[in-house]
């Protein structure tokens, strides 16, 4: 009787603003994770369709260039930091505690705190657009020596950074810790649902590389207020230095983002194949070989500044390298497809498109590559249009549907399938029409980051700016399918996709406030 009454009062909550405030559960975090991401996503978002109504067309419309600037920058920085990872970790915080048998993350304080700790960077980073000097404008990577002339919104950025990567650094601990010691019974390591998998190894990723942005960023601020001068070139210092220890962190971040996007791909493919994943153990493998490869192939941004031959054909080769583990698998979620029984729901067809278009980002990301053509291509639109369509069409798309695939078993609610793949559809094909002119326009020269632009570029310019406005308007409509799925809706089943087969969907929808009280059995 005891157990019972623990268990009762276990159940109870605090309601309101102090059950968000306070809470310790896994869900509630992850759902906060989720809402924070979505409303940074807007707030990126609305940035960018500024951005794109100044590029309508040739001649200075919207915004002044150093407000333009300042855009890019903030619409870069919002994005990667405050929109793709904290829903990524969202998803962690959900689903990999009920993908394991779980009762809860590790360390469910720690979790409240790692979140907390967000909206007092995102604040920090978007209040200095009012500081004196406005916001920066040296572009998201931060690049001395802008960066060590620029006023005080440069400091409070850096500051922001600092927390943005203590939070990520206590959450892939946290993770790491839930994943190797709070397995159900019976769940090996090679039982892992593939979602676990890939946040496994992107928790390694985020523990190595987050101290090396937070160092470098403090060798800024020391440059910028303490007399030192490690990049600064008038005393000394190498401002390429700072680009080398940058883009240590930066490329294994690109694959931060992307390797847990991997893995949502890799649940809904098998469920709406109605078969198991093809080559399990190769795919476990190749996540890790891309892990690896990730650091060691960081001066593929640097081609122009000067490094010699032997260590342009080393990082030219390395780069090509990872083709070889992310081909495998594209191949192994082709071959699920082979054959299966597929049913193209909302899920689905954002995990095709994905597919896809993330290969036509891989692709992109091969041609410059090469270093005589990244040399041509180096700061032009074609390197927008390559890491658009890796990280939109890739982290972002594979976010909104593992958003439709697991929408059902958070809220116990069918979402609105129409609506839902009205979404989809406009945002596939806004999506192609806004970036993929980007690809030409960078073939034929146009820089980026610039606010005004020749005659020349004039049209694709234009068709690339609507694309944008459809596509950003088409995300209200995914708001909507959200909240009204919330709200209400048909009831879901415990199971509403009959090929789903991990942990979570043997429980209720939507689970009860503590999961697996009694650890499950693995077989």
């Amino acid at each position: 009787m005891d157990a019972i009454a623990h268990h009762i009062r276990h159940e109870e909550h605090p309601t309101g603003l102090m059950r968000w405030l306070t809470t310790t559960n896994h869900k509630d975090i992850g759902t906060l994770y989720l809402w924070f991401s979505l409303t940074m996503f807007f707030f990126a978002g609305a940035l960018a369709m500024v951005i794109r109504a100044e590029l309508f067309q040739p001649g200075l419309q919207v915004v002044q260039p150093q407000i333009f600037n300042q855009l890019t920058t903030m619409h870069g920085l919002v994005m990667i930091f405050g929109a793709i990872m904290p829903a990524l970790v969202g998803f962690a915080n959900w689903q990999i505690p009920l993908m394991i048998g779980a009762p809860d993350m590790a360390f469910p304080r720690l979790n409240n705190w790692s979140f907390w700790l967000l909206p007092v960077a995102a604040t920090l980073l978007v209040s200095s657009f009012f500081v004196p000097g406005g916001s920066m404008a040296g572009g998201w990577t931060m690049y001395p020596p802008l960066y060590i002339q620029g006023g005080i919104s440069y400091d409070m950025t850096i500051l922001a950074v600092h927390i943005l990567g203590l939070s990520s650094i206590m959450g892939a601990i946290n993770i790491i810790v839930t994943i190797l010691n709070l397995r159900a019974p019976g769940m090996t390591m090679m039982k892992l649902p593939l979602f676990v998998w890939t946040w496994l190894i992107t928790a390694f990723l985020l523990v190595a590389v987050m101290p090396v942005l937070a160092s470098v960023v403090t060798m800024l601020l020391t440059d910028r207020h303490f007399g030192t001068h490690f990049f600064n070139a008038a005393g000394g210092g190498d401002p390429v230095m700072y680009q080398h220890i940058f883009w240590t962190f930066g490329h294994p971040e690109v694959y931060i983002m992307i390797l847990p996007a991997f893995g949502i791909i890799s649940s809904i493919i098998p469920t709406f194949a109605r078969k198991k994943l093809f080559g399990y153990t190769s795919m476990v493998y190749a996540v890790a070989a891309i892990a690896l490869l990730s650091f060691l192939v960081w001066a593929h941004h640097m081609f122009t500044v000067g490094m010699p031959v032997a260590g342009q054909l080393y990082f030219m080769y390395a780069t090509m390298l990872i083709s070889v583990p992310t081909g495998v698998k594209v191949f192994n979620w082709v071959a699920t497809l082979w054959r299966g029984s597929i049913s193209f729901e909302t899920p689905m067809l954002f995990a095709l498109a994905f597919v896809c278009l993330f290969t036509i980002g891989g692709f992109s990301g091969l041609v410059v590559s090469l270093v005589p053509v990244d040399i041509q291509l180096q700061d032009t639109y074609y390197v927008v249009a390559h890491f658009h369509y890796v990280l939109f069409s890739g982290s972002a798309m594979a976010i909104m549907g593992g958003v439709y695939y697991w929408l059902p078993k958070w809220t116990g609610h069918m979402y609105d399938e129409f609506l839902g793949q009205v979404h989809f559809w406009l945002t596939a094909i806004a999506f192609n029409i806004t970036f993929f002119p980007m690809h030409f326009l960078g073939l034929a020269g146009m820089p980026r980051r610039i606010p005004d632009y020749a005659l020349q570029f004039a049209d694709f310019n234009r068709l690339s700016s609507l694309g944008a406005f459809v596509l950003g308007a088409s995300q209200l409509i995914f708001l909507y399918v959200v909240v009204k799925c919330i709200r209400g809706g048909a009831q879901a089943g415990d199971r509403p996709w009959e090929g789903a087969e991990s942990l979570e969907w043997t429980l209720t929808s939507p689970p009860p406030y503590h999961s697996f009280t009694v650890a499950p059995q693995v077989k």
